[in-house]
Formats: structure tokens, sequence, C-alpha cells
């Protein structure tokens, strides 16, 4: 062996030595992972974020994968010639956009099951309306009516609890019934949020397309890189996070003064960003803790 190859492989043995107390203090803990933006679209990232939460996996964490998939729902639509319609960030869904949003979302959620399994690990892919877990009711947009937009009301993470003992890894497609039993598509967002909360989990990682908390947005070197609740609060007060972080953030802070044990923002188009949060002493997102 020579040099070089010598010192790769021992730099691949710290790497292993730093992963082995965050393995063990999480072992067997529920790890909720909110999959979305950029990270869905490129067949290179959607790999790596596979592979990543299938190595947690495999090494005793119990991830539970909620996705969204608004680009896919907004490139469908356009194909049956309906444009697009948002109002505060919410796509206004009509009967046949919510058939639309049904359908692209259960596609998505079958090929990551495919992606899944192809890996040797056990994956079960279902939406919101499965064992009610997600019951809804009709969420308005500033009094307006947006259509078959679901508000959650509530969560029965039985099903979810039931695969996680069973050694599966679900995957969970953000749509609910209401207690009429009419479909609604809800953001992917709230999903994860609200099933953290319900099935305690000790982490919920944000996959976004930014790296995380910023206290100036033009300014790099305030990059947030741990935040207490609180604090992260006292951002929203002062006005310093907007636009869509502001809703994410509340996501946030509600996940953790929920139960959920830690919340963390990543940005999903770094190569195996979940790893390098989770099994390093570093990280590279925000982290937003109790």
């Amino acid at each position: 062996m020579t040099d070089r190859e010598m010192t790769e492989v021992q730099q691949k043995a710290s790497v292993l030595i730093e992963a082995l107390p965050y393995i063990q203090a999480f072992n067997r803990k529920i790890i909720v992972v909110k999959y979305g933006g950029s990270a869905m679209t490129s067949a290179e990232l959607r790999d790596n974020v596979i592979k990543d939460v299938t190595l947690l996996k495999l090494v005793g964490f119990k991830p539970i994968i909620v996705h969204g998939g608004g680009k896919e729902i907004s490139r469908w639509t356009s194909k049956v010639g309906k444009k697009s319609e948002f109002v505060n960030g919410l796509r206004v869904t009509d009967s046949e956009t919510m058939e639309i949003a049904e359908m692209v979302l259960n596609k998505v959620n079958k090929d990551l099951v495919r992606m899944v399994e192809r890996l040797g690990v056990r994956a079960a892919g279902v939406s919101g309306k499965d064992g009610a877990i997600l019951t809804v009711q009709k969420k308005y947009s500033d009094g307006q009516d947006i259509g078959f937009v679901g508000e959650i009301k509530k969560v029965d993470p039985k099903l979810l609890l039931d695969l996680l003992e069973k050694d599966f890894l679900p995957i969970v497609a953000p749509i609910g019934m209401d207690e009429s039993y009419s479909t609604y598509n809800i953001n992917a967002d709230d999903a994860a949020c609200s099933i953290a909360k319900a099935v305690r989990a000790e982490k919920l990682a944000f996959l976004t397309d930014i790296a995380g908390l910023y206290r100036d947005l033009n300014d790099t070197s305030t990059f947030i890189s741990r935040i207490s609740a609180d604090e992260a609060q006292q951002l929203l007060n002062d006005g310093i996070v907007g636009g869509g972080m502001l809703p994410k953030l509340a996501n946030c802070i509600d996940a953790v003064r929920g139960g959920v044990g830690n919340v963390h923002i990543l940005d999903g188009r770094i190569q195996h960003c979940l790893l390098l949060e989770i099994f390093t002493n570093s990280g590279i997102g925000t982290w937003i803790t109790n």
C-alpha cells in the first residue's frame, strides 16, 4: 500500500470514528426527513438523498420520509393545459388539479419506494389517507377559498409506528382526508412537522434550496449554525426572516416546542447533506434545539 493509499484509508477510519458517538446516541431513534426542492429534480441528488436515508436506516435509525412534489405537479398540470395558480405560496387546487396532484404524488412516492428497495431496505409508500394518518380541514389563505388545500387537524401515527416496528422505512405523500372523506393536498412542510410531533421524533430534517438561516441574507458571515427555538422565534418577531423561509422556520419552532428533539435546515443541493449534518461535529446546516 502506498503512502497516499494509507492516508486515504486513515481518513476514512477517522470519519467513521467521528460518526460513532452519533450512531450510538441516536440508535433506534426516529428521524423524519422532509424531502423536496432541487434535491428531488436532480437524478444525482435524488440518488444521494435516498442513499443517505438508507444508510441511516442500516446503522440503527428509524427514518420516515415525507416528500413533496410541487414542481412535478406544475409540470403535469401544464401538460393538460392548466395554468398553476398560487395564493400566498399555496397552490389553488380545484377538483381536477387535486386529481392530478394525487396521481403525481403517488407516482413520486412509488419511485422513492423502488429506489430504497433497490438498496436492500424494505420500504412502504403511503399517503396521509392510509390509516387516517392525516385528517384535515379546509384551509383558507387570508380568508380566500383556494380549493382542496388541507390544514392538518389530527395525526394518527399508528400505521407509521407499526411499519417502523416491522422494520419498514415509511415514505409518506402529503395527501389527507377531511371528516367527510374528501381528498386534500397538504403542504409537505406542514405534513412533516405534524408527523414528527406525532411520532415524537428525535430529529426532523428539512431539505431545502438554501444553506440554512442567516441574520443577514446578504452577508454569508452571519450564517447561523445552531440556535434555540426561543432565539429563532425572536428572529421571526424582529422580521429578520421572511419570504419562503418564514413558514418553514415557524414549522421548525413548532416542531421543537411540540416535542421533537432537534430540527435541522439543510441545503439538499449538497451531496450527502444528511450524513454531513448528523455524523460530523461541525455539521453543515442550521440546527434548532430546545
